[in-house]
């Protein structure tokens, strides 16, 4: 294929085929977000639910053994994306163990006569895990529910320890990296681990309790931590394109906590966390949260948060747009493509490629389907988006 050529056309930048050189994926998405010339846009997407390689694989797409092996930038997953046609996978990131250390040990509490299981897992939630089904478990009770169990429970696991860090993977991370594709350090999370660890009605519980103090002990006990494990991962001299943060603490009308109460707690954790990356060199941090996220973009972006991921569209449409109207440029995205689209037919994925086309017009940002794949999509349809993707054209 030959390359293309950034042309001044009215507004920005136009690429025509021509003369720029071929670039690597690393290279593309770093100028995409950089407003920079590019020879194409990249093909990027972020996994599958595991029930969908089940299909995949039972209709003869797939192997048995590459639908059960495939993980966020595993060797499997790279496979999967020469098969698909895919680039690269955004969540090829890697990171300290930031979470809780050492986790709860998983057991299964009940087991009910439908089959289901109750099962206590590593953050102390007690899920229902039904057979057969590997997506999201519903949640079925908590053991952080008072200040005595996080002083004696999760406090002493929430502490930094030097056994978080594999010093030496990170002090040889320049030699072993590929540098084909964009890597990056996954921060963790201020309150969205949390979440994971009290359901989203003990968060609410713990946000109201009688011990004004105790939720934002939780989460200052957290955070630091987890900026401790960012600072000595960063000191071994490891290099990453991009920060990366999981929230999900959003849903379809808006956030699972009040935004004033958010800001308050959370955005100095933000700010410390990102004048780190800041100070080595790191400028785009990306954020996962799904749902509706208007209201908490402020906090995120005002202390350092720049790329909206995975921007997810839902019954309420497009975001993307309306963050970069009220932010400006130094708003950036990855997402926003209807993974819907995929189980529907050829025109409905037309209908979301016109429609990158167009924010992809704005420059900084890079289509991606806003979250994993889901069961039912069509194998062929994500195949013709991942070639289809890579001929658009870019406006700065």
């Amino acid at each position: 294929m030959s390359g293309w050529v950034a042309c001044g056309l009215g507004r920005g930048l136009q690429l025509q085929k021509g003369m720029v050189k071929q670039m690597t994926n690393r290279e593309r998405a770093m100028n995409i977000l950089h407003y920079q010339p590019v020879d194409r846009f990249p093909a990027v997407h972020f996994g599958y639910w595991g029930e969908l390689l089940q299909e995949w694989a039972e209709q003869g797409k797939i192997s048995k053994d590459l639908a059960g092996s495939v993980g966020d930038g595993n060797e499997a997953d790279r496979e999967l994306d020469r098969i698909i046609g895919w680039d690269f996978n955004w969540q090829r990131m890697v990171g300290p163990a930031n979470g809780l250390f050492p986790g709860f040990e998983t057991k299964v509490l009940e087991e009910l006569p439908d089959g289901t299981k109750r099962v206590q897992n590593g953050n102390g939630l007690i899920e229902r895990i039904k057979p057969g089904i590997t997506s999201i478990p519903s949640e079925d009770d908590y053991l952080l529910k008072d200040r005595e169990i996080f002083e004696t429970l999760y406090k002493p696991k929430m502490q930094y320890a030097p056994e978080r860090i594999d010093l030496e993977y990170f002090r040889h991370f320049n030699e072993t990296r590929p540098y084909d594709v964009p890597v990056g350090l996954h921060l963790g999370s201020v309150v969205g681990q949390i979440r994971d660890m009290v359901s989203v009605v003990g968060m609410s519980y713990l946000m109201y309790d009688e011990d004004e103090e105790l939720f934002a002990d939780i989460v200052d006990t957290y955070a630091e931590m987890q900026y401790q494990c960012a600072k000595v991962v960063l000191e071994t001299g490891a290099k990453f394109d991009f920060a990366h943060y999981w929230e999900d603490i959003c849903f379809k009308n808006g956030p699972l906590l009040d935004p004033d109460l958010f800001d308050e707690i959370c955005a100095k954790h933000y700010k410390k966390r990102n004048d780190l990356c800041h100070q080595y060199g790191i400028d785009i941090i990306s954020l996962d949260c799904d749902g509706v996220t208007e209201k908490l973009l402020p906090t995120w972006f005002e202390n350092g948060v720049n790329t909206m991921f995975p921007i997810e569209v839902g019954v309420w449409g497009d975001q993307f747009e309306a963050a970069r109207n009220r932010f400006g440029k130094g708003m950036l995205g990855v997402g926003g493509m209807d993974k819907i689209a995929f189980r529907k037919d050829k025109a409905a994925v037309d209908e979301e490629i016109e429609r990158m086309k167009r924010l992809a017009s704005l420059g900084g940002f890079i289509p991606c389907p806003d979250h994993r794949l889901m069961p039912g999509s069509k194998f062929e349809l994500v195949q013709y988006y991942a070639e289809k993707i890579k001929e658009l054209s870019y406006t700065a």
